[in-house]
C-alpha cells in the first residue's frame, strides 16, 4: 500500500513537472486592436480618401436637395390643376433622389468595408510575422480578454511593423 502511494506521488509530481515545463514553453501576447488600427499609417490615408469622397457626395446631395426643394416650392405655388399635373414629376424627382442617395451611401459603405478588410488583413499578417519571429504561441485581441498584464502587450511592435511595411508599398 505504501509503495502504491509513493509510486502514485512520483507519477503525479512527474506529470506536474511535465505540464509546467510544457506551459513554460508557450509564449502569449495580445494587441490593442483599436490602437493598432488607428495608429497604422494606411488607416490615416484611407480615412482621408474616404472623407474626401464623403465630402463630394455630401456636396452633390445638398445641391440635389436644394433643387428638389426649389421644385417643390414652385409646385406649391401653382393652382390645384397645375399642381396635380406636376405632382407626378415631383414624385419622380423624389424617387430619383432617393435612389441616388441610397446608391451613393451603399458605395461609400462598400468602400469603407473593403478598406477595413484590407487593413485588418495587414494587421493579421504583421501579427503572424512578428509571432513567428519572436516565438509566440498565441496572440490575442485585447477586446476578448477580461484581464491582461502590460508585459504581454505587443501592440507597439505590431504598429512599427505595419508602418514600416506601408512605406514600402
Amino acid at each position: 500500500m505504501n509503495k502504491k502511494v509513493v509510486v502514485m506521488g512520483i507519477v503525479v509530481m512527474g506529470l506536474a513537472l511535465f505540464v509546467s515545463s510544457a506551459q513554460a514553453a508557450d509564449k502569449f501576447g495580445y494587441i490593442d486592436l483599436s490602437r493598432t488600427f488607428s495608429e497604422y499609417s494606411k488607416t490615416k490615408g484611407y480615412d482621408k480618401t474616404l472623407s474626401d469622397k464623403e465630402k463630394v457626395y455630401t456636396d452633390e446631395r445638398d445641391k440635389k436637395v436644394a433643387d428638389l426643394k426649389a421644385f417643390q416650392d414652385k409646385v406649391s405655388l401653382l393652382n390645384d390643376k397645375e399642381r396635380e399635373a406636376k405632382g407626378a414629376e415631383l414624385q419622380a424627382k423624389v424617387k430619383e433622389f432617393q435612389d441616388y442617395d441610397r446608391k451613393k451611401q451603399d458605395e461609400l459603405k462598400k468602400d469603407q468595408d473593403e478598406k477595413m478588410k484590407e487593413i485588418l488583413k495587414d494587421i493579421e499578417e504583421a501579427v503572424k510575422q512578428y509571432s513567428e519571429k519572436e516565438g509566440y504561441t498565441l496572440v490575442f485581441n485585447d477586446r476578448v480578454l477580461v484581464y491582461q498584464t502590460k508585459s504581454m502587450e505587443i501592440t507597439s511592435q505590431i504598429i512599427a511593423i505595419l508602418n514600416a511595411g506601408s512605406g514600402k508599398k
